[in-house]
């Protein structure tokens, strides 16, 4: 990213995090667990959050597949959308590197950051594990 470039403080540190293989989640004293950007524990209010590790892979808990997308993402239709979960959190990501009628329940996929053909910014997505 350009120096001149804006900064979404947190969430633009978090996919850097994410493309290095070192996504992680916050996690309170009380155990809740949350992605950044935050500053207070969603779930207790805590001010303490402390960075941990997501797993490597996560599991497609549910997707839905659009094909007449807003203008925000025109060109990057047909594409899934899918709610995964790492561990204690959900992560929201485009399914990427397979054909649509492969995505399902519960495909194991792994945080690949990768870049809008509408727009050429970054986007999370979620890539189908290398051993699947």
């Amino acid at each position: 990213m350009s120096d001149t470039e804006v900064q979404d403080a947190g969430f633009d540190d978090w996919l850097d995090a994410a493309a290095d293989d070192e996504a992680y989640s916050l996690e309170c004293p009380e155990g809740h667990h949350s992605l950044p950007p935050r500053r207070v524990c969603p779930d207790c209010g805590a001010t303490t959050l402390e960075e941990v590790p997501l797993p490597e892979t996560g599991e497609i808990e549910t997707f839905t597949v659009t094909h007449v997308p807003t203008p925000a993402f025109e060109d990057d239709a047909p594409y899934a959308t899918a709610i995964a979960s790492f561990g204690s959190v959900r992560v929201t990501g485009q399914v990427v590197d397979t054909d649509l009628e492969t995505v399902e329940t519960g495909l194991s996929v792994e945080l690949e950051v990768t870049v809008s053909e509408t727009t050429g910014e970054r986007v999370l997505g979620l890539a189908p594990a290398s051993g699947d």
